[in-house]
This record gives structure tokens, C-alpha cells and sequence, in this order.
């Protein structure tokens, strides 16, 4: 079940969209293409960015065994 907080606020948005008036804000019309295109770009490069650094600190790094003995019961040292 979803938290009281979660519904109340799905309840309010829509009074809170019917309140806002269309051309209300200065300046803040619809995007250009290039502009779109650019932004959508950059969040692709950042998105694998962040993809790339959690694979690598998540991925186990395989450390060379410090000597020539065959640990049974431990996987990762032999």
C-alpha cells in the first residue's frame, strides 16, 4: 500500500495545475529542436556516466593470491 503522504499528493496536483495560468512565467516557451537534442544528449552521456562508475565500484576486483596454496573452502584464494 502507498503511504498517506503519497496519495494526498497525487490528490493535489491536479488543483495545484488547474492553478496555474498558461503564460504565466516570461520567457519560458516551447524548446527549440537543437536545444531539445542537446539536452537529451547530455542526459544519455551523464546517465552512463553514472552507470559506468556504480559497475565499477560494484564490479569485485580479482586480487592475485600471495601464495601457492589451494584454499578449499575459500573460493577467492585459489
Amino acid at each position: 500500500m502507498a503511504p498517506s503522504g503519497v496519495i494526498l499528493l497525487l490528490l493535489l496536483l491536479p488543483v495545484a495545475a488547474a492553478g496555474v495560468t498558461p503564460g504565466s512565467c516570461s520567457g519560458c516557451g516551447p524548446l527549440s529542436l537543437p536545444m531539445l537534442a542537446w539536452l537529451m544528449a547530455a542526459d544519455a552521456v551523464v546517465s552512463l556516466l553514472i552507470i559506468a562508475v556504480v559497475f565499477v565500484c560494484a564490479c569485485p576486483h580479482h586480487r592475485p593470491t600471495l601464495d601457492d596454496k589451494v584454499y578449499i573452502n575459500m573460493p577467492g584464494r585459489g
